[in-house]
């Protein structure tokens, strides 16, 4: 076995803000491998982001006389909020965008001003596949193609759009346009995690009925999660609430009770039962909801009439 050592000095350079430190490169010659141990360049690397940490940290403390403790917390806030912009790695590749969006843990009663954001990295171009999109579906597919991507890719990332950050942020087109894209794809059973979907803010269609539509279409709770972007937990969760409203409702309680049982709105018990109404309801979906109604059918008079008194 034959072992050399290849050592590389850092000069410092006119402009550069820091040292280059020196690495050591052990190079193992087995035959014809060669092998490279990293462990002595990521051990410099640490060294040089500690330093440059205490450059910080001296700076808040000799200059803005603020103390050690003061000037670490300060130093983990720049990180927590600017870290995103200090990749140098190249993790953004070409055609995508660093954009700050509305975090999904907000809930929809609180103010954007004082709401949570979040760092999210979106795709507006990937080269050919968008130019094959656009000639087979035209300019009106494309955008609506690139609006499924980025609302898709924001959501993962736990962020939410806006109809406002698609038209006025990122594709500098009319809020109506925006909205007639969504209504679209709406009609093709697509409905984009948008916060206005998700939170069901605003005038936009329930994220709940739409679920529960397609579980009565007869799709499996996968199946679903994966069309509405959310979790199998929480469409089980829709549709069996939604299964409960329709079993009080068929024993005669009223809207208001039957929100107060199943804690759901009004309005929300009102649309489920419209939605059983009207809906075309595959087979063993109407036979799933009959077994269920069934086990529910012992619901007392006495019982009803103290809730309806504790109500």
């Amino acid at each position: 076995m034959l072992m050399n050592q290849i050592y590389i000095f850092g000069k410092r350079k006119e402009g550069v803000a820091r040292l280059e430190f020196a690495k050591t490169i052990t190079l193992l010659i087995i035959g014809r491998f060669i092998m490279i141990n990293n462990s002595s360049l990521r051990k410099w690397d640490r060294l040089s982001q500690k330093q440059l940490n205490q450059q910080f940290m001296n700076e808040m403390t000799r200059g803005l006389q603020c103390s050690p403790f003061e000037a670490k917390a300060v130093l983990e806030c720049v990180y927590k909020v600017y870290g995103p912009y200090f990749e140098t790695s190249g993790h953004l590749k070409p055609g995508q965008i660093l954009f700050q969006i509305i975090s999904i843990d907000e809930g929809p009663n609180v103010r954007l001003a004082d709401s949570k954001q979040v760092t999210v990295t979106l795709t507006l171009d990937t080269g050919q596949d968008d130019l094959n999109v656009r000639k087979k579906y035209g300019v009106i597919g494309l955008r609506q193609y690139r609006i499924q991507r980025v609302c898709t890719e924001a959501f993962q990332q736990g962020g939410l759009l806006t109809v406002e950050d698609l038209a006025n942020r990122l594709f500098n087109f009319g809020e109506r346009t925006i909205s007639r894209d969504l209504q679209q794809l709406k009609a093709q059973n697509i409905v984009l995690p948008l916060r206005s979907t998700v939170k069901d803010m605003g005038r936009s269609i329930s994220h709940r009925s739409l679920i529960v539509q397609h579980w009565l279409q007869g799709k499996e709770y996968s199946e679903i999660a994966r069309a509405t972007h959310h979790s199998v937990a929480a469409v089980k969760n829709y549709t069996s609430k939604f299964k409960r409203v329709v079993a009080l409702s068929e024993q005669g309680f009223d809207v208001y009770t039957i929100g107060f049982l199943v804690k759901l709105s009004a309005s929300l018990v009102t649309e489920y039962h419209q939605l059983y109404q009207t809906s075309n309801i595959i087979a063993h979906r109407k036979a799933e909801l009959k077994f269920f109604f069934e086990g529910h059918s012992n619901f007392s008079k006495t019982q009803r009439g103290s809730n309806v008194h504790n109500n």
